[in-house]
C-alpha cells in the first residue's frame, strides 16, 4: 500500500512539473523542451535544499520502478527556468544537483536498471542544457564529478549493445560541454581536454570491437541503423575536435593497422571470408569516423595543423577507394561502399569549392602520397568512383541509389561541368558512348526479367544529373540533343513496334516504365525555354501517344501508371517559365490537350475498378488520382494556356478534364482526402487554383457536388498540415469574395450586370438555401484564432471579413456565445477585442477593409 501511494504521489509531482505553464508547446511529448517555466509563487519550495535532497533520497531507497519516477522528477528539477533564482541562489541550487549526481555515481547499483539508467542520462544532459559550463566549473565538487561522469560515459560506450537511446543523452552532454569551451571566462579548469579525447577513443574502439561480435553471433548491426549512427557521429564530431591531435593520431594508427591486416587477408592463400568481412566492417566504421571528423571542420576554430591532419586521414580513405575498386568485379562490400560515399560527400562540403583557399594544407599530404593537388583532382577522383560504382555495382540498390544522389548533388553544386564532361566523354578509362545503349555500360539501367521494377527508380536521378552536365555543352544544338536522346529514341521505336505486332506485354511494360523514369529525369533538368522545347518537339506527338496507350492498357498496374503520370505532371510544370512558347506556337494548348486526355483516360478507367479494400485503395487508386491532380494544378496555374480558346472553338478537352476531376473526387471519402498526405497536398492547392480562376465552373456544379467541396474545405481548415489549411483559407476567400462582388452588382440592377451575374445568382441561391455551410466555417475560423495554436494567421484572416459581412446576424450570435463561454473576468476584455476587430470597417467595402 505504501509503494502504491508513493507511486501515485511521484506521478502527481511529475505531472505538475511536466505541465506546459505558458502554453508554448504544440507537442508535449518532445524531449527538446528543456526549460520548465515554474511559476514564481512556487519559488520557496525550490529554494529549500530539503526538496532536492528528498528526491535523491527517494531514488536511493525505493525499488527500481519507483526510483525511476524520482529520477524523472529530478530531470524536471534540473530544467527549472534560470530566472526563478538570483545568481547566488542558482549557484547553490546547482551545487545541490551536482552533489546528488556524485552520490548516484559513487553508489551506481541502481543504474543497472534500464529505466533508472535512461532517466539518469537524461538528467545529465539537462544539467548542461540549463547551466553554462562557466557555472558548472565553479561548483566545489566539479573535478571529482566530471571524472565520475567521464568514467560512467566510457563504461556506457563500451557496452555498445545496451541502451543505444540513452547514449544519445550522454553524447549530448559532452557535445554541449566541448562546444562551450571557447566561451568560458573563469580561471577554474574545465578538464575537458583530459576527458573529451577519452570519450572519443572509447566510442571509436567500442564500435570497432563490436564488429566481430555482430558478425559471429548474427546480432543486429548498429551500422544498419544509419539514422542513429549519423546522429551519434554528429555529436561525437564536436567532442573529437577537442584535442584533435589525439583523435587523429588514434585514427591514423587504427586505420593503418586495419588496412594492413585487410591487405594481408586479401593476399593470403587461405582466404578466410569471415575474417575478411570482419575487417571490412571495421574499415567501414573507420571511414565513417574520418568522414565525420573531416565534415566537422569549423572555419572559425580550424587551424592549418588541423587541416593537415584532415589531409593525413583523407589520404587513407582515397587509398582504400583504390584498394576496393581493384577487387572489382569479383567482390564488393556494401557497408564499405556506403561509408566511402558518406566520406566523399563530407569532404566535398568541407574542402571542395570557391569558399576554400586552394592552398589549403589538406592537399599538402594528399599531393605527396596520391598526387591530388587541388579540388579539381578530387572531383576527377569522385567522378571516376561514381562511374565505377555505376558500372560494377548495378545489382546493389543502396549503393547505386546513394551514388546517384552524390552525382546529383555534384551536378547541382559547385559548377565543375568541364571536368565532369571531360571525364564522362573524353577520359578513355570511363568513356561512355551515348550512341550505344547506355545499359551496356551501366547494368542498373537494364530492364531484363532479373531486375525488379523498383530497381528502375534510380534512373530518374541518373538522367537528371546526366542532363544537367550535358546541357552546359549542348546549349541550343538540336543535333547534339537528338544524339543524346538516341538510346531513348531506339527504345521508343521498339515499344511502338511491339504495340503494333505480336505485343509482348511484359517486355513493353518494363521498357515503358524505364523510359518514363528516364524522361522524367531529363524533363526535370531542362529548365530553359529552348531546351524544354527541344524535348517537347522530340516527344510530341508520336511518343506521347505511346504513353496514352499504356495508360489505357495497364491502368490496373500502378507500377506502370505511376511513372507515366509522374512524367506528365513534370512535363506540365512551368518551372522557370520554360513553357513560354512563341506567340505563333500552339504547343501550350497541345500539351494541355494531351494532359487532359491522359487524366480523363486514367480517371474513367480507375473508377471502373469499383470498391477497393482499405489496403488497396491508396496504391491502386488514390496515389494515381493525387498525381493527376498535381498535373492538372500545374497546367491550370502555369499561365501558358488561354482556357477561353477551348470554349470559343468548341474544343471539349477543358470541360472533360474538369468533369474527370469531379468524378474522381466524388469517388473519394472526406476522411481519405485528409488521411493521405500526398492526396490532400495535391487536391487542396488544385481547388485553390479552381476557385481563383474558374469560379464559373464551380458555380455550375450540382448542389451535392458543391456541398462535397465546401465540406472538404471546412474539414481542411483545421488540418495540421499548413499547406492544406492555407489552401482551404485561400479557396474560401475566393468563394466569399466572388459572392460579395455578386451582391454588390445585384444592387446596381442594370441589364448588363444581370446578364453577367447568372453564375453568381446560382451560387447565391445555393448559399441562401444552405446558410449553415459558411456559418460553420466562420465558427471554425474564430475558434481557431481564439483557442488554437494558429500557425498561419495571415491565411486565416483573409476570408474572415467576407464571412462576417455576409453573415452579420450569425456573427453577432457567435460573438455573444464566445464571450459568455469565458469566465466572467474575461467578458469585458473579449468584448473589447471584438470591437477592435471591426473598428473602422465600413459596410460593403470588402477589398479596402480586408487588410485593416
Amino acid at each position: 500500500r505504501q509503494q502504491s501511494l508513493a507511486m501515485q504521489l511521484l506521478k502527481l509531482v511529475l505531472n505538475c512539473l511536466n505541465f506546459d505553464f505558458i502554453g508554448s508547446s504544440a507537442d508535449e511529448s518532445a524531449d527538446d523542451l528543456c526549460t520548465v517555466q515554474i511559476p514564481t509563487n512556487w519559488r520557496t519550495i525550490f529554494l529549500e535544499p530539503e526538496t532536492l535532497d528528498l528526491f535523491f533520497d527517494l531514488y536511493h531507497s525505493l525499488p527500481p520502478m519507483l526510483s525511476q519516477l524520482a529520477l524523472s522528477c529530478l530531470v524536471q528539477f534540473a530544467s527549472t527556468r534560470r530566472s526563478l533564482f538570483s545568481n547566488p541562489e542558482r549557484a547553490k541550487y546547482l551545487g545541490n544537483l551536482i552533489k546528488g549526481v556524485k552520490q548516484i555515481l559513487e553508489n551506481p547499483q541502481g543504474l543497472s536498471d534500464p529505466g533508472n539508467y535512461h532517466e539518469f542520462c537524461r538528467f545529465l544532459a539537462r544539467l548542461k542544457t540549463n547551466y553554462q559550463l562557466g557555472e558548472l566549473v565553479m561548483v566545489k565538487d566539479y573535478p571529482e564529478v566530471i571524472q565520475l561522469i567521464a568514467n560512467f560515459t566510457i563504461t556506457s560506450l563500451q557496452h555498445w549493445e545496451f541502451a543505444p537511446n540513452s547514449v544519445h543523452y550522454l553524447l549530448t552532454l559532452w557535445q554541449r560541454m566541448v562546444a562551450s569551451v571557447p566561451f568560458v571566462k573563469t580561471a577554474e579548469p574545465h578538464l575537458l581536454d583530459t576527458y573529451a579525447p577519452e570519450i572519443t577513443k572509447a566510442y571509436i574502439t567500442s564500435r570497432l570491437e563490436c564488429v566481430p561480435v555482430v558478425i559471429r553471433d548474427g546480432l543486429d548491426d548498429p551500422l544498419d541503423d544509419t539514422a542513429t549512427v549519423f546522429q551519434q557521429l554528429e555529436q561525437l564530431c564536436t567532442v573529437s575536435r577537442c584535442e584533435y591531435e589525439k583523435t587523429c593520431t588514434l585514427l591514423v594508427q587504427l586505420f593503418d593497422q586495419n588496412a594492413q591486416n585487410y591487405q594481408k587477408l586479401l593476399h593470403s592463400s587461405s582466404r578466410n571470408p569471415l575474417e575478411i568481412t570482419v575487417q571490412e566492417g571495421r574499415l567501414a566504421w573507420l571511414v565513417y569516423f574520418v568522414g565525420t571528423f573531416v565534415g566537422g571542420r569549423l572555419t572559425y576554430t580550424s587551424t592549418e595543423e588541423h587541416d593537415a591532419m584532415d589531409g593525413e586521414l583523407s589520404c587513407r580513405v582515397f587509398q582504400l577507394i583504390s584498394l576496393m575498386d581493384a577487387q572489382l568485379p569479383q567482390s564488393s562490400n556494401e557497408k564499405v561502399e556506403l561509408a566511402i560515399l558518406w566520406f566523399s560527400d563530407q569532404f566535398r562540403k568541407t574542402y571542395v569549392g570557391d569558399q576554400l583557399q586552394h592552398t589549403s594544407k589538406v592537399y599538402a599530404r594528399m599531393s605527396e602520397v596520391l598526387g591530388i593537388t587541388d579540388d579539381n583532382h578530387v572531383l576527377e577522383t569522385f567522378m571516376t568512383k561514381i562511374v565505377t560504382n555505376l558500372k560494377y555495382r548495378g545489382r546493389c540498390e543502396p549503393v547505386i541509389s546513394r551514388t546517384l544522389q552524390f552525382l546529383n548533388d555534384l551536378s547541382v553544386g559547385y559548377p565543375f561541368y568541364c571536368i565532369w564532361h571531360n571525364i564522362l566523354f573524353e577520359n578513355n578509362k570511363v568513356k561512355i558512348n551515348m550512341k550505344q545503349q547506355v545499359s551496356k555500360h551501366f547494368p542498373f539501367l537494364g530492364i531484363g526479367d532479373n531486375y525488379s521494377l523498383s530497381d528502375l527508380r534510380c534512373r530518374t536521378v541518373f538522367y537528371t544529373a546526366l542532363t544537367r552536365l550535358l546541357m552546359v555543352d549542348l546549349g541550343e544544338d538540336e543535333d547534339e540533343f537528338e544524339n543524346f536522346m538516341l538510346p531513348l529514341t531506339v527504345s521508343f521505336e521498339s515499344v511502338t513496334q511491339i504495340f503494333n505486332s505480336s505485343f509482348e506485354q511484359e517486355e513493353a511494360k518494363r521498357m515503358l516504365i524505364g523510359l518514363a523514369r528516364d524522361l522524367r529525369g531529363i524533363a526535370f533538368a531542362l529548365n530553359t525555354k529552348t531546351s524544354y522545347t527541344m524535348l517537347f518537339d522530340w516527344m510530341y506527338p508520336t511518343y506521347i501517344s505511346v504513353l496514352q496507350r499504356a495508360i489505357e492498357l495497364w491502368y490496373r498496374e500502378p507500377a506502370c501508371t505511376t511513372p507515366i503520370l509522374k512524367l506528365m505532371a513534370e512535363f506540365m510544370q512551368n518551372r522557370s517559365q520554360r513553357l513560354n512558347f512563341d506567340v505563333s506556337s500552339p504547343n501550350g494548348i497541345l500539351l494541355f490537350r494531351e494532359a487532359s486526355k491522359m487524366i480523363c483516360t486514367y480517371g474513367n478507367q480507375i473508377l471502373s475498378l469499383g470498391t477497393l479494400s482499405k489496403d488497396q485503395v491508396y496504391p491502386l487508386k488514390l496515389k494515381g488520382i493525387s498525381i493527376c491532380y498535381s498535373a492538372l494544378k500545374s497546367a491550370l496555374c502555369g499561365n501558358y494556356v488561354s482556357f477561353g480558346v477551348f470554349k470559343l472553338y468548341g474544343d471539349n478537352h477543358f470541360d472533360n478534364v474538369l468533369q474527370a476531376f469531379v468524378k474522381m473526387l466524388l469517388s473519394v471519402s472526406h476522411s481519405d482526402l485528409l488521411q493521405y498526405r500526398k492526396l490532400s497536398q495535391s487536391y487542396y492547392p488544385l481547388l485553390e487554383c479552381l476557385t481563383q480562376d474558374h469560379m464559373s465552373f464551380i458555380t455550375s456544379l450540382e448542389p451535392h457536388i458543391l456541398i462535397y467541396i465546401l465540406t472538404s474545405i471546412s474539414e481542411g481548415l483545421t488540418a495540421v498540415d499548413t499547406i492544406v489549411s492555407s489552401s482551404c483559407c485561400a479557396s474560401l476567400d475566393y468563394i466569399v469574395t466572388y459572392l460579395f462582388k455578386h451582391l454588390a452588382k445585384e444592387g446596381k440592377k442594370t441589364g448588363r450586370c444581370r446578364e453577367i451575374s447568372q453564375d453568381g445568382q446560382r451560387l447565391l441561391h445555393f448559399m441562401q438555401q444552405n446558410p449553415e455551410v459558411l456559418q460553420q466555417m466562420m465558427s471554425i475560423l474564430m475558434n481557431t484564432i481564439i483557442f488554437e495554436d494558429c500557425r498561419n494567421q495571415w491565411s486565416v484572416s483573409r476570408p474572415l471579413l467576407g464571412l462576417i459581412l455576409l453573415n452579420e446576424k450569425y456573427f453577432s450570435e457567435l460573438r455573444a456565445t464566445l464571450i459568455t463561454s469565458q469566465p466572467d473576468s474575461k467578458h469585458v476584455v473579449l468584448d473589447q477585442c471584438f470591437r477592435n476587430l471591426m473598428e473602422g470597417v465600413e459596410q460593403n467595402l470588402l477589398v479596402k477593409n480586408r487588410d485593416r
